[in-house]
């Protein structure tokens, strides 16, 4: 094991770094942290060394800048180190045993650095020309021409849910709102769930999966849901405690398709991932014609 290194002093680290004394940023950090002095001076420490490679403060104050105060510092530095030291004893370890290609190595490192200078610059092209808003004209026509590609994993339903107290005379009230569904119920439903409920869900105009409706009920252990929907449009069941009540306006089950609303927001990201392909694709193609214009490049026989 490799002897440990001095730390600096406080004076010393909060002159080259005082966010380092204010979070305490390495008080945890296990021994092959400890910072030690630098030749090129005390405002820029070593923090780790693995053989001759130093990682040095200057290397990790794009965390600060990056973090915002939003995640624990000291955390991620100590991250960062342990990472640091242990890409650098593989890159050691694999020196000892390969036969490296240097030249090789050189190559596919300008080819990656090549795709990432221009993956940044598509991503800028494509965020700047993007359109994000989707009208639902184009949502329906892509809904109807698709169809086929949507198919339903789990059931879902348009329901609404109460969960009352066994014991409570509104019971009979609640189950009379519940079977007649009718407009003008809507409001004394609502005051009665807000008044006596525990629980409830009246939001009967969206899609909801079935089994998120009915989580924390008794209905979530019964294995035949679907029997459980075609039985009845109003279903209920009681606990110890409480009577919980579901009213199935309506049901979809596996392997259906879905209606528009429950994938309304999937196609809308779809449309907008095409979108950005087609930029990103234009944008290749601009780029090649110009310079064919312009007689920028020549291929030889």
């Amino acid at each position: 094991m490799k002897e440990k290194k001095t730390m600096p002093t406080n004076w010393h680290i909060a002159k080259a770094f005082p966010l380092l004394i204010c979070l305490g940023l390495l008080a945890t950090s296990c021994d092959l942290f400890k910072m030690k002095g630098d030749s090129e001076g005390e405002d820029n420490p070593v923090l780790a060394t693995v053989g001759k490679n130093n990682l040095k403060l200057s290397d990790i104050e794009f965390i600060r800048k990056d973090n915002q105060g939003e995640l624990d510092s000291t955390e991620l530095v100590n991250r960062y180190l342990q990472n640091w030291i242990k890409k650098q004893l593989m890159i050691r370890e694999a020196s000892k045993n390969l036969t490296i290609n240097e030249a090789e190595i050189e190559r596919k490192l300008l080819d990656y650095r090549y795709a990432l200078i221009v993956y940044e610059f598509e991503k800028s092209f494509v965020e700047q020309k993007l359109d994000k808003e989707v009208g639902i004209a184009e949502i329906e026509e892509y809904y109807d021409k698709h169809k086929e590609n949507f198919s339903l994993k789990e059931i879902i339903v348009r329901t609404n849910f109460v969960k009352l107290e066994k014991n409570l005379p509104q019971k009979r009230q609640l189950e009379r709102l519940l079977r007649n569904q009718r407009d003008g119920d809507k409001n004394e439903l609502k005051e009665l769930a807000l008044r006596y409920a525990n629980n409830y869900y009246l939001e009967d105009g969206n899609w909801i999966k079935f089994d998120d409706i009915i989580l924390n009920s008794p209905l979530a252990q019964n294995p035949n849901k679907v029997q459980l929907l075609k039985n009845g449009p109003l279903i209920s069941v009681d606990d110890d405690n409480y009577t919980y009540y579901f009213s199935i306006l309506e049901y979809k089950l596996q392997d259906q398709v879905p209606p528009l609303e429950f994938v309304r927001d999937e196609i809308s990201k779809i449309i907008v991932n095409k979108r950005r392909v087609a930029l990103a694709e234009q944008l290749h193609k601009d780029v090649y014609n110009k310079a064919l214009d312009n007689n920028e490049f020549r291929i030889y026989d």
